[in-house]
């Protein structure tokens, strides 16, 4: 099986994207899983995908118990790539928990340090991360776009869209120059979650453009949820190789389980209640999967 490092690079030089999704549970799991493997019999080609466990989803679900039902998966064959990465993770001893247990990647998040404490932070965990092993692919995080995948009422305390609140180049440049991370999530425009009564506010393609260019690393894009198609399509373009969607997924099992339960007040069998809503997450895993791969 190719490393997640290879399959990031292929996506970057083919303009598509690797799917980012995060899961609380079973049900999560197996509608990534089938939806992957559903676009990949369609399309006669392998599309892999990342599993993303956050900090409080990995406690939910277990650190160790999550890279077992990965592995147990891709030890088939029957499945395209399923890779495991460590979203969110605000601390170095949570980033070596995850390097240690086997993750293909981690994401230090230092976007409420100073520059140069995230800068710090970020290096200990690069040469923790490769001198473990040098396929790990250790993600940092430049510039504040909110904590919560949730439905926000209004844009979230402390995000903003303007230009001051946008990663730069020259951040960018010394950043990834101090610190040797292998990928970047920059502030472009986007946010995590989405918004109640109204769009969010397009990404700032032309930054994406002008940091992919000045690094020459793949970028990623976090909180794609509820970003338009043309934006998306755009961004990958534009130099991002792995988008990340969690709040659509959310709302998706949410809706569906109450809508099943409703409808199905007697039923006691948590197979047959759950099954509407893997397949809701699943029905969202596959549309984003035809646009991130140009289907």
């Amino acid at each position: 099986m190719k490393t997640l490092r290879q399959c990031v690079e292929e996506a970057l030089a083919t303009k598509t994207a690797i799917g980012h999704f995060n899961i609380s549970n079973l049900e999560g799991f197996w509608a990534v899983v089938r939806a992957a493997q559903d676009i990949t019999v369609k399309v006669g080609r392998d599309i892999p995908v990342i599993i993303g466990v956050s900090e409080g989803e990995r406690d939910f679900v277990g650190v160790a118990q999550v890279r077992a039902l990965v592995d147990s998966v891709n030890a088939t064959k029957a499945y395209p790539p399923i890779f495991l990465n460590a979203d969110h993770t605000y601390s170095f001893d949570r980033v070596k928990e995850v390097i240690d247990d086997g993750y293909d990647s981690a994401i230090f998040d230092g976007t409420q340090m100073s520059f140069d404490e995230n800068i710090a932070t970020t290096k200990k965990c690069v040469e923790y991360a490769h001198a473990k092993n040098p396929n790990i692919i250790l993600e940092a995080e430049l510039g504040f776009i909110g904590k919560s995948s949730e439905v926000h009422d209004t844009i979230p305390a402390g995000v903003s869209f303007g230009d001051s609140a946008l990663t730069t180049v020259d951040q960018a440049k010394a950043f990834i120059t101090a610190t040797g991370a292998d990928m970047l999530a920059p502030a472009i425009g986007n946010m995590h979650g989405l918004l109640k009564n109204m769009p969010k506010p397009a990404l700032n393609i032309g930054r994406i453009s002008e940091i992919s260019q000045a690094l020459g690393i793949p970028l990623v894009l976090h909180g794609g949820s509820g970003d338009s198609e043309s934006d998306l399509v755009a961004a990958i373009s534009a130099g991002i190789a792995i988008i990340h969607i969690n709040t659509e997924l959310r709302v998706a099992y949410r809706n569906a389980l109450r809508l099943s339960l409703q409808d199905n007040p007697d039923e006691v069998a948590p197979y047959r209640y759950l099954k509407p809503a893997v397949q809701a997450m699943q029905a969202v895993v596959e549309k984003k999967l035809a646009i991130f791969n140009k289907l």
